[in-house]
């Protein structure tokens, strides 16, 4: 614990105990309003006369102001913890990537794949056009740095805008290679990994999911490409999800379209004479983000290089985001303005934007901060005085927490309560009554391997019901992050209506109760003979 005895050094005055206490998160609101007035005069005007009508925006105009805010919002945090050296790195290998982006799409998908068609760029040689390359790095450097070298080379030849005004022999080299690596088999497989080869494919709806089949016992069955398993041994996490460069490629996939007000991936689909929601092709409703998160002017930040700032955006309508992303809900992407091609991987972009937060120093305590505190937020941006009502939440899963967090910033007390048994985080980190949580310097001091990590009870089917294919110490992120807050209280094994009846908790001071406990049963599929010995269900495990 030695690592954690000293404060971050904050600035402005304040202290780490302030950024705990709903006083001193109103006087780092005030300092960051004045800061900003210094920093962005415009800015500032437009932020105070939002926050006096939350409403009297224009969503094009709304936009445009969180991202301008969001900007400086950044280097306001990275000086709060310390960490402007740091952020700044950050997003300056988000930069140094960008020239990759650029080729991909204004080279390699807007000329390359018109000036040579498919049949003759399966017809070269991989040798012959990888030799005529004039590149200083070979592959032997790693693939991420032969693909940017690649890109700069082309930007060198003919500009950064990408633009062939005449296809010399130095170009044709390079449209040459980038054909083959596109089309011919050899070259898809050298650069599988990367992204700068890679053009959005079509979406074909009868077939999304690439089968094989193969005759076992005289049965045809049908199975994933040898290539596509994942194997799991043990509990162990299967899925790390996307790394930087091919975060940053969805992020630059994206088309930003909140300018446009097409940002269906967050407000639906509609139709545009009825202004009703589109159905897919497979009946499913394309409302977009259940929450409307403000998905494209995340990924915009997030390709500049703003993760601090992205991450501000995105927690205005989810700030516990720590709990969606990757491998958790993908309506975003249903609705995503591209309908007949790949959409955009909202989710990766998403988790991938926090994973590189609380990876910096403090970042985890970034992190915390925004879910008390965002400026961002017109109407709440930090949490309203204790209104002295206190409400009872039934069941901590998705829905349970997710309200307890609300209820905490709209000035209610909160005591949640959970048939499982929950395992307290360390009081130490979490702080009690009377004593301040201690600071956590590095998200790798509280991550822990999957097949390591002691099940905590907390977060309900997030917690039971979801397989390591998705990192649950996001789960005991939200875990902590709630359990610091002074006016929630969490308790595990208490049954609602059995040990604790309705009458007992209006006994205790509760002014209301609110249940999310959940449909209440496994769902069980309509097909004959399903209960017979020796048939085994997904349920049977999860309620085990």
């Amino acid at each position: 614990m030695s690592d954690f005895q000293l404060a971050p050094p904050l600035s402005h005055g304040l202290s780490f105990d302030d950024l705990h206490d709903r006083e001193g998160i109103a006087r780092l609101d005030a300092a960051f309003v004045a800061w900003l007035k210094d920093a962005n005069m415009d800015a500032h005007a437009r932020l105070m006369a939002a926050r006096a009508a939350p409403d009297g925006l224009a969503a094009k105009d709304e936009s445009n102001l969180l991202i301008e805010v969001a900007r400086p919002l950044e280097d306001f945090i990275g000086s709060l913890f310390g960490v402007s050296a740091e952020a700044a790195s950050l997003r300056e290998g988000h930069r140094r990537l960008a020239p990759l982006y650029d080729c991909k799409r204004l080279f390699v998908q807007r000329y390359v794949t018109r000036a040579l068609k498919p049949d003759a760029a399966t017809a070269l040689d991989g040798a012959a056009v990888t030799a005529a390359l004039p590149l200083s790095v070979t592959r032997a450097d790693g693939l991420e740095a032969w693909e940017l070298a690649f890109a700069l080379a082309v930007r060198d030849l003919i500009g950064a805008e990408f633009k062939v005004e005449a296809p010399t022999p130095q170009v044709t080299a390079f449209a040459e290679y980038a054909a083959w690596a596109l089309h011919h088999p050899e070259g898809r497989k050298r650069h599988q990994d990367g992204p700068l080869f890679k053009v959005p494919h079509k979406l074909d709806f009868e077939h999304l999911v690439p089968i094989e089949t193969e005759i076992v016992d005289g049965v045809t069955r049908m199975k994933l490409p040898r290539p596509m398993l994942r194997h799991r041994e043990g509990f162990a996490l299967t899925d790390q999800g996307f790394d930087l460069v091919r975060a940053l490629d969805h992020a630059n996939y994206c088309i930003w379209c909140h300018n446009q007000g097409k940002d269906s991936c967050s407000r639906g689909l509609k139709d545009r004479k009825t202004g009703a929601f589109q159905k897919s092709p497979f009946g499913v409703t394309l409302a977009g983000c259940p929450l409307e998160e403000k998905i494209s002017e995340m990924n915009l930040l997030k390709s500049e290089g703003f993760s601090i700032g992205a991450l501000a955006i995105a927690a205005v309508d989810n700030p516990l985001l720590a709990a969606t992303g990757h491998r958790i809900c993908n309506d975003c992407m249903k609705a995503c303005i591209y309908q007949k091609q790949e959409p955009v991987d909202i989710p990766q972009v998403e988790t991938g934007t926090l994973t590189d937060v609380l990876e910096l120093p403090w970042g985890v305590e970034i992190y915390g901060l925004l879910t008390r505190w965002n400026p961002l937020s017109h109407a709440r941006p930090h949490a309203l005085p204790y209104n002295g009502k206190n409400v009872l939440v039934v069941g901590l899963g998705p829905a349970g927490y997710t309200l307890s967090h609300y209820l905490l910033n709209e000035g209610f007390g909160v005591v949640a309560i959970d048939g499982l048994k929950i395992e307290p985080p360390d009081p130490v980190l979490a702080g009690g009554p009377g004593v301040p949580p201690q600071p956590i310097a590095r998200w790798a001091d509280i991550y822990r391997p999957l097949d390591e990590r002691v099940l905590e009870g907390f977060g309900g089917v997030s917690e039971y019901g979801i397989t390591v294919r998705w990192d649950k110490n996001f789960l005991s992120l939200i875990h902590l992050t709630l359990a610091r807050r002074p006016r929630l209280r969490i308790y595990g094994g208490i049954r609602f209506g059995g040990a604790l009846p309705i009458d007992d908790a209006w006994a205790h001071g509760i002014d209301h109760v609110a249940i999310a406990a959940g449909a209440g049963r496994p769902t069980i599929i309509d097909i004959r003979n399903n209960l017979i010995r020796g048939i085994r269900k997904a349920s049977d495990f999860l309620m085990a």
